[in-house]
């Protein structure tokens, strides 16, 4: 019997490998541990390459894992997947419509497809902000509307995960706004959203936790808010009474400086930790004193960009599966 309190997504020493056409033994994933709680919308990051799109093939069954243990709700993939299939939907790919059908007709055909009535259609089309359009011809919606129509087919069967790849792809910024909103609103209503995206800004203003990745390998996981505050800081704001003079001393030793203002903005070359005692250190030597030096607040972008630089700088060469992903892994 599965474990009803189990993590709604779980992956143990998760691998991929194949061999390119050349014969190229290439490793997708590489021991992934993932774990995915139950309700709101959490985060799954990574560069291109990274195996994102790759470990969401293999957890829908559309791709065979090489080694490794997975679960949803539970249940072990792929064998327990017919049980667990009707609580999840999932947007990997752009659905195929039918172009001269309305998007509730497109809809209409995916529920009696699968025993759905058609007042669950309508409740779908009016999550996703869709309701006043159903009537209109597919071929006539705008990408945005294209996305939400996607992921509206996923909701006639009231899932408890849905599984979203990059949606805002392509999307303008009001296009990217409307999907933050309605995956935020999903996340509030108790279903649970493993969010695929490398919009950053977005995935801090809608997910309430995330799971990073580089290289196919898990480099941090958990709320955002603790991510974002166990990060140390790349960059120092410093004011004193002779920026220009201090901005000079201070690029001398090493340190890249921006105007920001009246203050000075201080950091090091490839984003790495800036030591605010060092700083100090290196005006006074010049007798330029420090009348305030704080830290700039951290947000999701800075603790990913350090965290893949990292992985990158630490791997033993370049990532394979970055440009050989079979699946275009993301």
């Amino acid at each position: 019997m599965p474990d009803t309190d189990a993590p709604v997504i779980e992956t143990t020493g998760l691998c991929k490998e194949f061999r390119t056409r050349r014969g190229r033994r290439v490793v997708a994933v590489d021991g992934l541990d993932l774990t995915v709680p139950t309700g709101g919308v959490h985060g799954f990051l990574g560069p291109n390459g990274s195996g994102k799109t790759t470990t969401i093939r293999m957890l829908l069954g559309l791709a065979r894992a090489s080694t490794g243990d997975m679960r949803l709700f539970g249940e072990r993939v792929p064998h327990g997947l017919p049980q667990v299939m009707p609580r999840v939907g999932a947007v990997v790919e752009q659905p195929k419509f039918v172009p001269t059908f309305t998007g509730r007709k497109n809809l209409l055909l995916l529920a009696r497809s699968v025993g759905v009535p058609s007042s669950a259609v309508d409740t779908a089309l009016e999550k996703v902000g869709l309701a006043d359009r159903g009537k209109d011809r597919y071929k006539g919606y705008s990408l945005g509307m294209k996305q939400r129509l996607a992921i509206a087919a996923t909701l006639p069967k009231s899932p408890d995960l849905l599984i979203l790849d990059e949606p805002t792809n392509g999307l303008d910024p009001a296009g990217i706004r409307d999907i933050r909103t309605m995956i935020r609103d999903l996340g509030d209503s108790g279903v649970t959203v493993l969010l695929s995206s490398h919009i950053l800004a977005e995935v801090q203003q809608v997910c309430h936790s995330v799971s990073i990745i580089g290289s196919g390998r898990l480099l941090a996981s958990g709320r955002v808010e603790d991510l974002v505050g166990a990060s140390q800081a790349s960059q120092v704001r410093v004011g004193v009474a002779d920026p220009s003079a201090a901005q000079q001393v201070l690029e001398q030793d090493g340190f890249e400086v921006r105007v920001d203002g009246e203050r000075l903005v201080v950091s090091v070359p490839e984003g790495a930790y800036v030591d605010p005692e060092r700083v100090t250190r290196s005006l006074a030597a010049h007798q330029i004193y420090v009348r305030e030096l704080t830290p700039v607040q951290a947000d999701l972008e800075s603790v990913f960009l350090q965290l893949t630089r990292d992985d990158a700088l630490h791997a033993p060469g370049p990532s394979p599966a970055a440009s050989h992903d079979e699946d275009g892994a993301r």
